[in-house]
């Protein structure tokens, strides 16, 4: 089978769609031989926003203390070799072409899902290459998540916002619960969850399972002294130490909490000061992207993923202290069809932006024009595209050098307009 072959295997198998349990990837997985128990340390992260910053701060922190350090994210920006990668370095193609020629017959007589096939062979692929340290973000939810067959020393929650409700539940209390079932017996736990109703299944968990459990504020408490787009500086004070002026590339304020997270987690592994500083200093060597990265400047572009609206309301308060810096704020916006439009646009309208509704190539889409009539419906201005090509092509030519662009929405857009420009 060749990479090619593999991805055209893979990628059909979206057919099967969610299918939360655990027994088609433990099939996969006694098949393999178990890889999910030769992952060395293992990092557990669910949540509703805030997983892949987490995850790729502690893959940096962890790599830069000379552990070799696995990180499975999902999904992809631009090629699926991003999904699994082991200090920093993506899957080889033909090493994914060798584990779906392995597992194929597998996955088709049990009808196994496409995450569930590509969480088995990143863990098979991390175990052959013995790693040190793994860390794991889950694809939806906790309970029922296809990594959820994993008992890890470390548990971590950023953040319980309203997603995934269909699957999930329609309360926080609900979809806390989902996801506190990653929390297993006599690990330990971290996260930034305050709000009571989300918090108490946390803590219902922790205690059932005997598990620490540590959350940022009050064990921890961080505070953001400098922020501007692409560096952000904060100090940080845990019960063992401090940490002074940490520099982190990531743009917004609100990452402080999701720093903090992951300088816990280094902090109880044992971890030295100097390796969590330079590790947080190098943690796009992780191949992090797209969360407010700014790719573009005269007029500055921004290229972001957030497609909630905890994630959107996020996003905007970081921008809004830069609001007077900008002459005019675009949104390039897409958005498929399972998340909360109007409430996104919401929160994007209180930048004063004006719209570029686009579709995105997902079969899951919003239409752009149905965007861009809610859009004006909500009081926006829109313009209308068929891609988020041909919206970036029409907006460099618009946007003066002291506008700003935001691209956000949409894994699937930001991916788009990444491969764009390669």
């Amino acid at each position: 089978m060749t990479y090619q072959e593999a991805l055209d295997f893979l990628y059909p198998l979206h057919r099967f769609g969610i299918k939360p349990g655990l027994d088609r990837v433990y099939t996969l997985l006694s098949f393999l031989g178990s890889p999910h128990k030769r992952l060395g340390l293992v990092v557990h992260i669910a949540g509703t926003n805030g997983k892949g910053t987490v995850a790729a701060a502690l893959a940096s922190i962890f790599q830069q203390s000379g552990r070799k350090t696995a990180l499975y994210t999902s999904p992809h920006l631009v090629d699926f070799t991003e999904r699994m990668r082991i200090n920093g370095v993506q899957i080889a193609p033909e090493k994914v072409a060798y584990y779906c020629s392995l597992c194929k017959d597998v996955v088709v007589d049990n009808q196994l899902t496409f995450f569930e096939a590509t969480t088995a062979i990143a863990f098979a692929w991390f175990a052959d290459e013995g790693v040190d340290v793994s860390i794991i973000e889950t694809g939806m939810g906790g309970r029922l998540d296809a990594t959820n067959i994993l008992d890890p020393q470390y548990a971590v929650i950023p953040s319980i916002g309203m997603d995934h409700t269909e699957w999930l539940g329609g309360t926080l209390s609900l979809i806390a619960a989902e996801k506190a079932a990653i929390i297993k017996k006599g690990c330990r736990v971290f996260t930034a969850v305050t709000e009571p109703e989300a918090l108490l299944p946390i803590e219902q968990q922790a205690q059932l399972c005997e598990a620490p459990l540590f959350v940022i504020g009050k064990d921890m408490v961080s505070r953001a002294f400098s922020a501007e787009p692409g560096i952000l500086e904060l100090d940080i004070r845990s019960p063992l130490r401090e940490y002074p002026a940490l520099k982190v590339p990531l743009t917004g304020s609100f990452h402080a909490t999701n720093v903090s997270l992951a300088v816990l987690v280094a902090e109880e592994a044992g971890i030295a000061s100097q390796d969590i500083y330079t590790g947080l200093e190098r943690l796009l060597q992780t191949g992090y992207r797209a969360r407010l990265e700014k790719i573009d400047t005269h007029p500055t572009i921004l290229l972001d993923v957030s497609h909630n609206p905890d994630g959107m309301r996020v996003t905007v308060n970081a921008l809004l202290p830069f609001r007077d810096s900008y002459r005019k704020i675009y949104v390039m916006l897409g958005l498929a069809s399972d998340k909360d439009a109007r409430a996104v646009i919401c929160e994007l309208l209180r930048l004063n932006c004006t719209f570029v509704p686009v579709t995105i190539p997902s079969e899951r889409s919003v239409p752009a024009e149905e965007l861009g009539l809610l859009c004006e419906h909500l009081g926006g201005e829109a313009t209308v595209f068929s891609s988020g090509r041909e919206g970036l092509h029409y907006l460099r030519k618009t946007a003066g050098k002291d506008d700003l662009i935001l691209v956000t929405g949409s894994f699937y857009l930001a991916g788009d307009i990444i491969a764009s420009a390669l």
